[in-house]
């Protein structure tokens, strides 16, 4: 058995002791359950970490990722993990987290038979489709790349808010608010592509509407009456 596998246990034991020097019940505290604010939906990438980049502790963000951080509403995976967050751990925010250098879009943009790969790619490739006529406009690869990144993370924002589980506990609460952001590998930055969730919401109501009622102007206007 190699000597970098042994590591990951010694590891280990070295994490609980420096969390139990810090709170001798924090295992405890963990084991009680989870509460968090976050839904974290991010590509499988090793160098984009969830809790590390958010800074955040365990317990406060909960986390799902796949290859280039898509939401196909076909994957029961991703979408099993949005309903529960939403339904049952009342998240505040869904965050979709895309990153500069992702290998999942770059293969997207590859005009090739990658196999199984095929159907997975797709839903990122028709995502260009969808915006083709900007990014055949830009010249730069390098920088169509970049801008292809931002706008598959812009429509799996999209896909989010179209979900029923997701509209209802809106209505009822005020959130889940649904963001967008890039992690920038080379600098370490977040960034936040400003997802106006309320616009999105009101632009697509006509036609994925799933809550049976004109919910979202009348909702609105009550509030306004408060």
């Amino acid at each position: 058995m190699s000597k970098s596998y042994e590591t990951i246990f010694e590891n280990n034991k070295k994490w609980i002791r420096e969390k139990l020097g810090q709170d001798a019940d924090f295992f405890k505290k963990l084991a009680d359950g989870q509460h968090p604010e976050y839904l974290y939906i991010g590509c499988s990438d090793s160098r984009a970490t969830a809790e590390e980049l958010m800074g955040l502790k365990p317990g406060e963000v909960f986390v799902h990722r796949n290859i280039a951080n898509v939401v196909n509403t076909l994957d029961m995976s991703s979408t099993a993990v949005i309903q529960y967050a939403v339904e049952h751990l009342k998240v505040k925010h869904i965050i979709i987290c895309g990153h500069y250098g992702c290998g999942g879009v770059k293969a997207a943009m590859t005009p090739e038979d990658l196999g199984l790969l095929n159907p997975w790619l797709r839903t990122i490739r028709d995502v260009y489709r969808t915006h083709q006529t900007e990014l055949d406009a830009i010249s730069c690869d390098h920088t169509r790349y970049r801008r292809l990144v931002e706008l598959n993370v812009q429509e799996q924002c999209i896909n989010v808010i179209k979900m029923a589980s997701v509209q209802q506990r809106y209505i009822l609460d005020d959130y889940p608010i649904v963001h967008g952001w890039v992690f920038d590998i080379a600098t370490g930055e977040l960034i936040d592509l400003n997802i106006d969730f309320e616009e999105i919401l009101k632009d697509i109501q006509k036609v994925y509407d799933l809550t049976n009622s004109p919910w979202l102007m009348s909702r609105k206007k009550n509030k306004n009456l408060l």
